[in-house]
This record gives C-alpha cells, structure tokens and sequence, in this order.
C-alpha cells in the first residue's frame, strides 16, 4: 500500500470497516451531539402543517406538528435530518416528550383546533411520555378528543401488542391514531382488525407524480379501499401539484398534506398577532 493511502486509514479504528462506514458513523455521532446539546439547551421549537378535507375551500381537518431543533449557528433543523439517527435510542424518546408538550400547549391555548404528534411506540414504555400524556389528559378532559398521535408503519410493527393496548386505553379518552407513512414498510395487513387506527396516511413515495403513474394509482386505490373496510380516513402525504391533487381526489382519498397547499411553518396563524395577519 502506497504511503498515501496509510496516512489516509491511520485514523480507522481497527476492523472498524470502510471508510464510508466510518464517515456514517462520524456523522451520525455529530448528529447525537447536536440534537442532545439543543435539548439540554431548549433550542426546541414546533413546525405547524396542515392536512386538508376539502381542497377546493381550503378546508382543515387537523394540524400536524412537527418537531425541530436549532443548531450551534440558529438554523431550524427538520426531524428528518435527525429523527433516524436518534429514534432508537434515549434522546429520541425526550424528543418525543417535547414534542408531545408543545403540541398539548397548544390545543390548550387553541380549543378550536385538533393536532397530530409523532410518537415512537418505543415511548409507551417511557415514563416520562406516559405521564406527561396522562397528566395532560387528566388536567384537561377535552383535549383528548383534539389530541392526534401518529406512529410510523415501521414503528407500530416493533412491538404491534403493546401497541394495541395503548391505543386502546387512549381511544377511550378519546385520542385518534394514525398510521403514519402508510407503505414504506412491511405492515401486515391482518394487524389493522387489532390496532384500531383512526387514520390512514399514505406515503409520499405513492403519491408523488401519480398522475403520471399508473402503478402508484393501482396501489392507492388498494390502500383506499383497505382504508374504507376498517373504516379509517385516508390522508395523501407529499402533495406538491395540482395533478396529483385531483388524481387523489378522484381515487377516494379523504385528506390531503404537502407543499402545494403549505410548508410546515414555526409561525402557523394562530401565533400571529391579528394585526400581523395579512388580509386578502
């Protein structure tokens, strides 16, 4: 091996694999430590997107909140840049507590509207999360029936038991579930008469460009129908054009989510002051 090319793996650690194996890892580690010092910090803050029932008259059925953290520099980092690299592990679960917190702040500063908050199943066993839950509910009686939890596909099938339990007990205080990034894994369909979920959403790689593909069209219109039999609502994640909006329509889908409608944003309307609103 040349000179150059020791010097360049001298820093590997032994039998630590490739150097793009290495470079993930390093990454992800910076990832960890940049989450944790924003939590330590409380440089946390909630994006706000709506999901709409009626496209034409810009109707909203719910709010999805969205977690985001802030960086040494101040920049808003979405949960996807980090939420896969900390879900498993200790701090994906305070992320989840946060996040939970602000959402039930603001349902209760806001009664008239209704919420979305992603959850891990791997926090039904937190106790932070589930007393922080239990507390909210208690204090106010309500909320509950405003309250929204979504848990990915992948992540309701870890563990669909415990699951299912809780979702019951919730269900009985008047939470709504919803089945998050419905396709992106492998959920076996026999589960759904178990779960109970509320709400179907389907996933982005599905409805993206669906006007111009009829495979993603066949499979929607399966995933509708499936919806319809447990008697779920259906919302279309990842809408970003009026093609694919009436296509969705058109298929069935009760709701839909993305960019063509609104960016998630940390200053949804209710946070504005009215003077600061625009008018029409």
């Amino acid at each position: 091996m040349h000179q150059r090319s020791k010097h360049c793996f001298a820093d590997l650690p032994d039998g630590g694999g490739s150097p793009l194996d290495y470079a993930v890892t390093q990454r992800d580690q910076s990832t960890i430590a940049m989450v944790q010092d924003a939590v330590d910090h409380k440089q946390t803050l909630m994006a706000y997107q709506p999901i709409l029932r009626d496209v034409a008259s810009h109707k909203i059925a719910f709010h999805e909140g969205l977690i985001r953290v802030l960086d040494p520099t101040g920049r808003v980092i979405p949960a996807r840049d980090f939420m896969p690299v900390v879900e498993n592990t200790q701090l994906g679960r305070q992320i989840d507590v946060l996040s939970l917190d602000a959402g039930m702040i603001t349902l209760q500063a806001h009664p008239e509207l209704r919420i979305s908050i992603n959850m891990s199943a791997r926090s039904i066993g937190f106790r932070a999360w589930t007393t922080m839950l239990n507390r909210w509910l208690s204090r106010e009686p309500t909320i509950g029936e405003r309250l929204i939890l979504e848990i990915s596909e992948q992540s309701a099938m870890l563990m669909p038991e415990l699951v299912s339990d809780f979702m019951k007990r919730m269900q009985d205080k008047g939470v709504c579930f919803a089945l998050d990034n419905f396709g992106s894994g492998y959920a076996a369909i026999r589960f759904f008469k178990d779960l109970y979920f509320d709400i179907l959403k389907i996933d982005g790689q599905f409805t993206r460009d669906i006007a111009q593909n009829s495979e993603n069209r066949a499979l929607v219109t399966v995933m509708v129908s499936i919806a319809e039999n447990f008697d779920m609502v259906t919302v279309a994640e990842q809408v970003e054009n009026m093609d694919d909006c009436a296509v969705l329509a058109q298929l069935g889908v009760d709701c839909q989510q993305g960019y063509l409608f609104s960016a998630p944003t940390t200053r949804p309307y209710w946070a504005i002051k009215p003077e600061n609103r625009k008018t029409g």
